[in-house]
């Protein structure tokens, strides 16, 4: 079965059961400041776990988009993504064990037609200190599902460790595991919890992939919680039955839940019995979109294909439920996950266009299952234009940077391993936190995607380059306070994003000043705040309502150009000489920043300044906002003064 099918008959299958289908909740959680993204499907749901009413009633199932930051660095093997599909049942008090696990089974032997030979199951072995049996019910219930199948099922103890297992392995099927894999709380274990948690033992099933030969850097032997990729976890009942007493021990809970959650891509796998998951219909053809792309095949650059197939569609959810690429929060998150889709298309020879091809895939497979992705289809592909348009025009100067920064150190000789067959390899000294900050700053590059560079060239990283990429943040900020005060009489008022928004806007109107009314005009003073920026020039007349509406059109264009706003230190000498702007009676030291708005080789404006300033100017028109002067009059004889907002 295709994962379409499988999701469809998977909801079908639960509303047979009497339960309703709710619709997904978005990949951005509304009103929870605690969690960045929603990442399973229990989560939107959890309120009503914990003893709320559900309008619904008491049996809800769904299939929930999930998004995982933590992942990130792990996709590019055959199973990881960041983001996925949990398919979701839930009992609010009202079924139990002996209908939840027959159900699954059900599901996934005569519906999906999975081997139940190839299927594997996990339970809690319990917990003598705080006093919790044993889940035999589900081992009982799961022997017998087995036996109906006539498939021999023996009972395996081996809690966390696996000693004997490979014995257990010639006729296990179902094996007991302590809390640290079979036992489900907010915090963990359940020593963690604090009483008046709630928890319970819950019960995972496997998949094995017969062909995958056990990988012995996990472990001695393989089990199903081995990491090899031999098992992959396919599903996961969790009985909510207990709640911790204030005198530290645990009695059941009034109302028992049952919270199912099951990664569709991963039962898609199981069906096509591919240990590849990147080969089911919800993925392949992206990565078939690359290859015709590329014109290089799948099997010679997996991990590259792999990155850019995974984090597509997160990207595409994300700009969907409204994230907008940034350096904060959720927009960082998004930012990193394009830029880091751009860097493997960069290697596999994808020069522009990744998302304007890529983007309508991903819709075109969710149009039917989640209507609302189509319908944000053109602000979701201007999203990520906009960023991809941004991040090409200094990615190829910004990886020439990082060979030339990270070649200015001594050399050092490493012994050969699996990726390095000469005897010894001669590689640059350690990538540090200096270089990695030069980089973001600069071009723009988010520091893990400096430190994944290093990582596969095979290049050292200082083992404190987030405390020196720190330091040297913090050196940025003091400069900028220091230039900027020099700078504008009277400074910023502060550094909100705000301010800074405004900052970059009145280096946008000096230029555009100064194509409207003569190279006469001079910058005679400024003061900036969140609400609006102040700007005085020399000027003989008072501007013209036609004057002052072209003045809003150019820096209007440039907003909606998005053009990248970088900086370089420079001598002053060669920066003035390049044609950069310094400003009217400033006194300069020796080396000064210089601001580049636009492409380098035909920029905007180039302007002596300490910053600081947004990363590209479309940041400015962010919610649809534009820039307008709202009052022009005189401050002294022949000087003028603007007021002018973002609105």
């Amino acid at each position: 079965m295709t994962a379409q099918e499988i999701r469809k008959a998977y909801l079908d299958f639960f509303k047979d059961r009497g339960h309703v289908v709710v619709p997904r909740a978005k990949l951005v959680p509304d009103n929870d400041p605690t969690t960045l993204f929603t990442g399973s499907g229990m989560q939107p749901l959890l309120p009503y776990l914990l003893g709320e009413k559900h309008p619904a009633g008491k049996r809800l199932t769904d299939s929930q988009t999930c998004f995982r930051a933590d992942d990130v660095d792990e996709v590019g093997d055959n199973r990881h993504t960041t983001f996925f599909e949990m398919l979701g049942n839930w009992s609010l008090g009202d079924y139990f064990k002996a209908e939840q696990l027959p159900w699954f089974y059900e599901f996934l032997t005569e519906k999906v037609g999975l081997d139940p030979k190839h299927l594997y199951v996990t339970v809690f072995i319990g917990d003598e200190k705080n006093k919790i049996p044993k889940d035999t019910e589900s081992a009982q219930i799961w022997q017998k599902l087995f036996s109906q199948s006539e498939v021999e099922a023996e009972i395996v103890e081996i809690g966390s460790e696996v000693d004997g297992y490979e014995k257990g392995m010639q006729n296990g099927r179902i094996f007991y595991y302590d809390a640290s894999k079979n036992w489900w709380s907010r915090v963990g274990k359940p020593e963690n919890m604090p009483a008046g948690e709630p928890g319970g033992p819950d019960s995972e099933v496997f998949y094995e992939f017969t062909e995958v030969e056990h990988d012995q850097s996990f472990g001695k032997h393989c089990h199903p919680n081995c990491d090899c990729g031999r098992f992959l976890e396919i599903g996961n009942s969790v009985f909510m039955q207990y709640i911790k007493t204030d005198d530290g021990g645990f009695k059941e809970l009034p109302q028992k839940n049952v919270d199912f959650g099951g990664g569709l891509e991963r039962i898609a796998a199981a069906s096509i019995n591919s240990p590849d998951v990147f080969r089911i219909d919800l993925l392949w053809p992206i990565v078939e979109k690359l290859q015709e792309l590329s014109g290089k095949k799948y099997e010679d650059h997996v991990e590259a294909k792999r990155i850019i197939a995974d984090h597509m569609r997160s990207a595409v959810f994300m700009a969907a439920d409204g994230v907008t690429p940034s350096n904060k929060t959720q927009g960082y998150i998004l930012r990193r996950l394009l830029r880091r889709a751009i860097r493997q298309a960069h290697e596999l020879g994808i020069e522009s266009g990744l998302f304007e091809a890529i983007a309508p895939i991903v819709v075109d497979m969710y149009r039917g299952p989640f209507p609302e992705i189509a319908k944000n289809e053109k602000t979701v592909i201007d999203v990520l234009e906009k960023e991809e348009k941004l991040f090409r025009q200094t990615l190829k100067k910004g990886l020439r940077e990082f060979e030339k920064l990270r070649s200015s150190g001594p050399s050092l000789s490493y012994p050969p391993t699996e990726d390095r067959t000469s005897t010894h390899v001669t590689i640059e000294a350690n990538l540090a936190g200096e270089t990695i900050f030069l980089l973001y700053d600069t071009y723009g590059f988010p520091p893990e995607l400096s430190v994944e560079e290093a990582t596969q060239k095979h290049i050292p990283v200082s083992k404190k380059w987030e405390e020196e990429f720190n330091k040297e943040m913090e050196k940025q900020r003091k400069r900028s306070r220091t230039a900027a005060a020099g700078m504008f009489k009277g400074g910023l008022a502060e550094h909100s994003e705000q301010t800074i928004k405004y900052h970059t806007a009145t280096h946008l109107m000096y230029k555009a000043l100064r194509l409207t009314l003569g190279e006469h005009v001079e910058q005679r003073g400024s003061n900036i705040t969140n609400e609006r920026l102040r700007f005085d020039f020399n000027h003989p007349a008072k501007m013209t309502p036609v004057e002052i509406e072209k003045v809003e059109s150019i820096v209007n264009e440039q907003i909606a150009k998005d053009l990248p706003v970088t900086w370089k230190e420079m001598p002053t000498k060669e920066a003035l000489a390049t044609g950069a702007r310094g400003h009217f009676g400033e006194k300069y030291g020796d080396t000064v920043k210089v601001y580049i708005m636009g492409p380098e080789d035909n920029p905007y404006t180039m302007e002596l300044c300490g910053g600081p300033h947004v990363e590209h100017t479309g940041t400015l028109g962010e919610g649809g906002k534009k820039f307008k002067i709202i009052k022009e009059e005189s401050s002294a004889a022949g000087i003028r003064r603007i007021k002018a907002v973002l609105e």
